[in-house]
């Protein structure tokens, strides 16, 4: 598959990103995958933040790399931690050199010894601030061109798309279930007022009154004691008529 037709692939797979059974992991762990190939690098690594902006390893194109990745966590350090906080692209770090890596020396120390001696990150960038960082990692000292270094960027920015989109859809999930839980409590409520305006002889609007100052005072969510109530694991004689 030529270069051109690798990146193509990558943006097809984005645009698999707004099915509902889109697998996002996968879909990063074969991004890091197109890195090495695309940018001749010998490995690459991808940290996301959460929603509290802590910075987790999420996928890499091998195992040492992801170790890497949890050692700059672990003591917050390294240029992918550097680039998180900055939102800046830094390319050709020289993981040998001291004056390079002045920062953070227990990092490049450990980079090396994994046989990495050049580094590049670049943002995943959200408008102007960073959800997470791309690496690449190079067991040479191999500098990144000015083309590459573009491409890495888009493929950053392709990883930051299909990510916000996965949030995209999930938080569609979440306000689905919670509309379907609330439709839900809905029914069971209505079903709460009918047996006790059934078994009371009266309107349902008084049997719904009676139900909601039960809850209320006895500090119960209005939908469990109607649950209970269908569920006949509450006596409504406890609950004082209209």
């Amino acid at each position: 598959m030529s270069r051109e037709q690798q990146v193509s692939a990558v943006f097809v797979q984005v645009a698999d990103s707004l099915t509902d059974d889109f697998d996002l992991i996968e879909f990063l762990e074969q991004l890091c995958a197109h890195c090495v190939t695309l940018l001749d690098v010998s490995a690459t690594g991808i940290l996301l933040a959460n929603g509290k902006g802590n910075l987790h390893t999420i996928a890499a194109s091998d195992e040492t790399t992801h170790l890497l990745e949890l050692f700059a966590l672990q003591h917050d350090q390294g240029p992918c931690v550097e680039c998180y906080k900055s939102s800046t692209a830094r390319t050709n770090i020289d993981l040998s050199d001291a004056e390079a890596t002045e920062a953070w020396p227990a990092f490049a120390e450990n980079a090396r010894s994994s046989g990495f001696r050049t580094s590049h990150t670049f943002p995943l960038r959200l408008r102007d601030r960073a959800v997470g960082a791309l690496n690449l990692f190079h067991t040479s000292v191999q500098p990144l061109t000015p083309q590459d270094a573009s491409l890495a960027q888009a493929l950053a920015d392709v990883a930051t798309i299909a990510l916000l989109q996965q949030r995209a859809l999930d938080q569609q999930y979440i306000e689905k279930a919670q509309l379907q839980r609330a439709l839900t409590s809905r029914i069971i409520i209505e079903q709460a007022k009918g047996i006790l305006a059934e078994r009371w002889q009266t309107d349902v609007d008084a049997a719904f009154a009676a139900l909601r100052t039960y809850a209320r005072s006895n500090r119960m969510r209005l939908s469990d004691c109607a649950r209970q109530i269908i569920e006949q694991t509450l006596d409504t004689a406890v609950i004082p008529r209209p």
